[in-house]
């Protein structure tokens, strides 16, 4: 098998690589950088293609998805009260600017 087949991946594991690199590129990642994540991320859960059908290979690992979504509240957490508050005014404020504009 050539490097960089993908045959032997399930039809889950390409739905979630497909997943992923659409949010890496929707962030501003370039297409081909954003494929090697997201490949790179299915393998590390899944430890590579796996045989199709139920109850065979090994269970994912998903401590990357965990991760990213513990990273999220990390920034805010370190914040006080009053700094979170003028935060969600200013990006309020925001939101309402950009509508009266027509953006977005």
């Amino acid at each position: 098998m050539p490097q960089g087949d993908k045959s032997s991946y399930t039809s889950k594991q390409k739905r979630k690589a497909a997943r992923i690199e659409e949010s890496y590129e929707s962030s501003g990642t370039p297409k081909a950088e954003a494929e090697r994540r997201a490949w790179a991320t299915v393998n590390k859960e899944s430890g590579g293609g796996n045989f199709s059908g139920s109850g065979r290979g090994k269970p994912d690992n998903k401590a990357s998805a965990r991760k990213g979504g513990a990273v999220g509240g990390r920034a805010s957490a370190s914040r006080s009260a009053e700094e979170r508050s003028a935060s969600a005014k200013k990006a309020a404020a925001t939101r309402k600017r950009n509508a009266e504009h027509g953006h977005g």
